[in-house]
């Protein structure tokens, strides 16, 4: 357990440190020549059963308040001091306030120098303390008249600490990695160490981590916890850790800085946070004030922009987003403190919502439902907040690493009904009843498309993922096509998605119009067929009415486009290559010029090229200078692929031609066609369902 103390400047807390564990907390010349703290001090106390109790000094006086933050974020158990001469002074409020705004809610109450006054003033200023907590978690704390000169009351105290870590329930260990630095200094034979509270998880010797937020790789050479060498830090612990790496050293490392499991390295500049500004403030906070921002051992300036109308009072909640003036390494829950851009005083503090704040309509109505559901209590009940909200999508790698989630992340997606869908690196978890939406309407636009364009294999992801519904955004509705993709529900093919069973078709003018093209590029002409534009002339056609008929029929894996313009059927490919392999063979090495496979196609050089530079490209041969050599096995994939084992997975079209028995027959070429169409899918089918 590790216990902070709390109070005005001279009012005997490092002494008290010193009565509780024998050790000197002022460890800076000038704090010893002035008898002031300035700078965080610490000891340690063992107190049996291997429990180890860790003090954090802080300095009292008002112009090392920053200091005092410093060393408040990580402490588990607040050691209120107040003179017993003095009484409640202005830093004891503050440091109050402090420990207050920092969610902690145990402590006790020293009240010093009793040996100097008369049970009647202890028992004032007990009175003014107890008002002092009232309202507040420290209200009820128990209060130890103590005097460091003399011994009264250390044992006691010093006992019911004990007792108090002994009944202490560690922060859990599952999460990732943070020690947030207050110290970093260099030790000959050693090298770099930076000291600090363990925020979250653990780390063990020879671990790789990261300096958040310049993203500083390095590795763990040694460790100490609560002042003793281990093998293992962990969360509810101070630690010193021996660093070593390239680049690492005291210049590049200060204050302020976490080092980190690298899963949760992403710095941020602005976050959305939930701010309770103290009753005591003189003024409301308006929006755009400048403030400056205590996080863990970090200070930064930063602008507070209110995410509500109207400002927010003295002893009032409300919801601001902090635009830092640089990144912060911070975890969403992480408490706060902000202060006046003097240092002059505590304003207000509370934790952190969402650490990726939007830029823009950070008041739309959409993104203040998005803050209720953050900020609720329960990280199961906020994340089935945001599955039921716009964008519908929880990026679920994000939504663990700005929550610092390790193991328990596992245990949290068990609680929450989801879908995850997952592609490309993204992982996304859906509601269940998202998902539903997302797929009937993926299947409805598909089956819509299908319809309205029977030419078509299908439209491109990119189209389907800006119609989906719900509207969850290009990236995840893309995710969430691939998903169903793999899922079996959709297909893709040549960087389109379609239904599985939809096959292709042609309009009947463009059918007639293939019929017509089809001689151009069969028979004698196969090798030698003519370009897009040529066969416009011969048929008298349009030019651009032919290309388009030319690439539908490309998309349908009827004919391949080998060359801007220049198209062959697909059977005459898969003979071109057979042909290539031949002409390879009869030769004693396997090598070919372009002219040696110009004579065996009979067509002109240049066509030779384009073929030969598409089997390339293809992988069915390869080129060594001039001359190129075969692939035999891409060439047997390749045939099997188009004519063997997938065959029966090609598209096919179907028509609708007279017989005498008034069946209907399935043909790719007919002579008098008439399409027909599926009721449902819309490509036109045969009775075979082809």
């Amino acid at each position: 357990m590790i216990i902070g103390t709390a109070g005005h400047i001279d009012h005997g807390k490092t002494a008290l440190v010193k009565a509780l564990t024998g050790v000197d907390a002022d460890r800076l010349r000038e704090e010893k020549e002035r008898g002031i703290t300035i700078d965080l001090g610490f000891a340690y106390l063992p107190v049996g059963d291997g429990c180890i109790l860790g003090f954090v000094d802080v300095p009292g006086h008002d112009r090392f308040v920053r200091n005092m933050l410093a060393g408040a974020t990580g402490i588990d158990f607040v050691l209120l001091v107040v003179a017993a001469d003095d009484g409640v002074m202005p830093q004891t409020r503050e440091h109050l306030d402090i420990v207050t705004l920092l969610g902690l809610t145990r402590g006790a109450v020293a009240l010093t120098k009793a040996d100097l006054v008369p049970p009647a003033r202890l028992a004032e200023v007990a009175g003014e303390v107890e008002t002092l907590c009232h309202g507040t978690p420290f209200a009820g704390t128990r209060m130890f008249p103590v005097s460091p000169v003399t011994g009264e009351g250390v044992e006691a105290l010093r006992d019911a600490l004990a007792a108090a870590a002994r009944s202490f329930s560690p922060r859990g260990e599952e999460g990732l990695f943070r020690l947030a630095v207050d110290r970093c200094f260099s030790i000959r034979g050693a090298g770099t160490v930076v000291t600090g509270a363990v925020l979250s998880g653990s780390v063990s010797v020879g671990d790789g981590v990261t300096v958040s937020p310049s993203g500083l790789r390095a590795r763990v050479r040694g460790i100490h916890a609560q002042n003793r060498a281990v093998a293992r830090g962990q969360v509810g612990e101070r630690c010193a850790l021996n660093l070593v790496g390239d680049g690492v050293g005291v210049q590049a490392i200060g204050r302020g800085d976490v080092v980190l499991d690298a899963a949760a390295h992403a710095p941020a500049s602005r976050i959305d946070a939930e701010l309770r500004l103290l009753a005591g403030e003189p003024r409301a906070l308006a929006h755009w004030t400048p403030v400056r921002l205590h996080h863990a051992a970090a200070e930064v300036g930063a602008r507070a922009a209110l995410l509500q109308e109207g400002p927010i009072v003295p002893g009032a909640t409300g919801r601001v987003q902090l635009v830092l003036e640089r990144p912060v390494a911070a975890a969403v829950g992480d408490r706060f403190v902000i202060r006046d851009t003097s240092g002059a005083r505590t304003m207000g503090g509370g934790r952190f919502l969402d650490l990726r704040g939007p830029d823009r309509r950070r008041r739309s109505t959409a993104r203040l439902a998005q803050l209720d559901a953050l900020s609720r209590e329960s990280l199961a009940d906020v994340l089935a907040g945001l599955l039921d909200l716009p964008p519908f999508a929880v990026d679920v790698a994000a939504f663990a690493r700005d929550r610092a989630l390790g193991l328990e992340l596992r245990d949290l997606l068990a609680r929450v009904p989801h879908v995850r869908a997952s592609s490309d690196g993204h992982d996304l978890a859906f509601s269940p009843a998202t998902w539903k939406t997302l797929s009937e309407s993926a299947r409805a636009l598909l089956e819509d498309h299908h319809r309205t364009h029977p030419h078509l294999l299908g439209p491109g992801i990119a189209w389907l993922a800006a119609r989906l519904e719900p509207r969850v955004g290009i990236g995840p509705a893309s995710v969430a096509i691939r998903t169903l993709v793999v899922d079996g529900m959709l297909a893709t093919e040549g960087g389109v998605v379609r239904l599985p069973g939809h096959r292709l078709a042609l309009d009947g003018r463009d059918y007639a119009l293939w019929q017509r093209i089809l001689p151009l590029f069969s028979g004698e002409a196969r090798f030698r067929p003519p370009l897009g534009r040529e066969c416009a002339g011969l048929l008298g056609e349009r030019e651009p009415e032919v290309r388009r008929v030319l690439k539908a029929m490309a998309r349908q894996q009827r004919v391949v486009e080998l060359a801007p313009d220049r198209f062959f059927l697909d059977e005459a490919v898969r003979e071109m290559a057979g042909i290539a392999a031949e002409v390879a063979a009869a030769r004693p090495d396997g090598l070919f010029s372009a002219a040696d496979f110009r004579d065996r196609l009979r067509n002109g050089r240049k066509v030779a090229i384009e073929i030969l530079e598409y089997f390339d490209r293809s992988g069915l041969t390869t080129r060594r200078g001039d001359l190129r050599g075969v692939v035999p096995q891409r060439i047997a994939d390749h045939a099997r692929r188009t004519n063997g084992i997938m065959e029966e997975n090609r598209p096919r079209w179907g028509v609708r031609t007279s017989n005498p028995g008034g069946a209907v027959s399935q043909s790719r070429v007919g002579s008098t066609p008439t399409l027909f169409r599926h009721p449902t899918t819309g490509p036109a089918r045969g009775r075979d369902g082809r």
